[in-house]
């Protein structure tokens, strides 16, 4: 095991992300019973190539949902209209 350092992290942006990593990885240990760290079985290459796959997806909706919401904002002035057709959208 490496000598870790201390950091003083301002910023509450990252501060969030550190703690989303703290708690993914108490995840991973209580279901994988190792740590990632420790862990020398799994094809990490294979593991990033299908979550690289996945990102792109997730941004391929994303993307489409942006172009909805940008037309429905330039097709529906009315402020009531468009939070109808918003809140539609996500349901």
């Amino acid at each position: 095991m490496s000598e870790k350092g201390t950091a003083t992290v301002k910023d509450e942006i990252v501060m969030d992300v550190l703690m989303k990593y703290a708690k993914r990885s108490e995840l991973g240990q209580s279901k994988y019973g190792t740590t990632l760290e420790t862990n020398n079985k799994d094809n990490f290459l294979q593991h990033l190539q299908e979550e690289l796959m996945d990102a792109t997806l997730y941004l391929e909706k994303l993307m489409q949902q942006n172009k909805e919401l940008t037309n429905l904002v330039r097709n529906h002035p009315n402020d009531a209209e468009l939070g109808m057709k918003i809140r539609n959208l996500v349901k």
